[in-house]
């Protein structure tokens, strides 16, 4: 069914849609995803082009055909979708200015964003870090920097944050503070043990992952696998994701794999060049690989558990909840 859901009604158990009335549920799986966050800097909302969905892209690619090769294009934000937009559209003959907002690549290791900056060089990219390189406005044909710079720029590309719909909110029940709803370990709802979440938009207990294809295609099994165990009247297991890497794509022709350890933080460790594109691209093929092969034979895609995993999520889960109580006597 495509339609677009309204609202969650958790006591009727159904959800209201915008063209077929309403829908009953006796299990919700709340996989919504995420999206561009809403700029707050002044005139990006009216100037600036998002790029983290499909309908986004759609809409800059006729602005970037209808402006010279040699206009100045400027990619706001460096992390992976920034880094990977600026290298295509380097690529492809353009100028690109790219703005960090701080550092490149922040969830990569020191080499990791050496090997980054390099061939953004050699693309011909201009990189704009540091604390200065904060965009504080944007103009038609033009952006503005913390330090009173301003760069001037034809198409300016806004790859600052994602941000989730906020179904959740809207339908009262408890979400993160950036909206993502709130889960027990097994993924389910804090509120209604009917409904579970999983991928960008799940907040297992208060202590998300990363938003990433990575985990969210293990969080969509763990949630289905939950939903599978309590109609066969068995104990969910826990989340137990401990597998983490970060892929960029560099243009056609290179890319980086950064290695990170159980705690998702990046290790020096990293595969770059032309064997990092390639193994972006098998990531990139394997995505619909595995929803092929779960329409084909359901199960298929297996949850691995890694050594440790387990004892290091229980790990983080004690200091998230130690920080809590501390956070909060901060902020009052």
């Amino acid at each position: 069914m495509v339609d677009t859901v309204i609202r969650i009604d958790v006591a009727e158990r159904s959800v209201t849609l915008t063209a077929d009335g309403t829908l009953g549920y006796d299990y919700l799986i709340y996989a919504a995803g995420s999206g561009s966050a809403e700029p707050s800097v002044p005139g990006a909302a009216e100037f600036a082009y998002p790029i983290a969905t499909l309908e986004e892209a759609q809409r800059l690619r006729p602005a970037l055909d209808a402006t010279p090769e040699t206009a100045p294009v400027t990619v706001v934000g460096a992390g992976p979708t920034g880094i990977e937009t600026a290298a295509e559209l380097a690529e492809a003959g353009r100028a690109v200015t790219l703005v960090c907002g701080g550092v490149l690549g922040p969830y990569l290791h020191t080499r990791g964003r050496r090997s980054v900056a390099k061939r953004l060089a050699r693309l011909g990219v201009t990189l704009i870090d540091g604390s200065d390189a904060m965009v504080t406005a944007v103009t038609r044909e033009a952006v503005r920097l913390a330090d009173g710079r301003e760069l001037p720029s034809e198409v300016t590309v806004w790859t600052v944050g994602f941000g989730v719909p906020d179904l959740a909110v809207r339908s009262g029940l408890s979400t993160d503070a950036v909206g993502r709803l709130l889960t027990d370990e097994t993924l389910t709802s804090v509120d209604d043990a009917r409904i579970l979440a999983a991928g960008d938009s799940a907040a297992p207990s208060d202590l998300p992952l990363r938003m990433s294809c990575l985990n969210a295609v293990p969080l969509g099994a763990r949630a289905a696998d939950t939903v599978l165990s309590r109609l066969a009247g068995e104990q969910p297991e826990n989340l137990h994701q401990s597998l983490y890497a970060q892929c960029i794509s560099l243009g056609r022709s290179a890319g980086i794999y950064q290695f990170a350890n159980r705690s998702d933080v990046a290790v020096w460790l990293h595969i770059d060049d032309g064997l990092g594109a390639r193994i972006k691209e098998v990531v990139c093929k394997g995505i619909p690989k595995h929803l092929a092969g779960e329409a084909h034979k359901p199960g298929s895609f297996r949850l691995h558990r890694m050594p440790g995993g387990v004892a290091k999520r229980q790990q983080q889960l004690r200091a998230h909840r130690a920080e809590a109580p501390a956070a909060a006597d901060r902020a009052a």
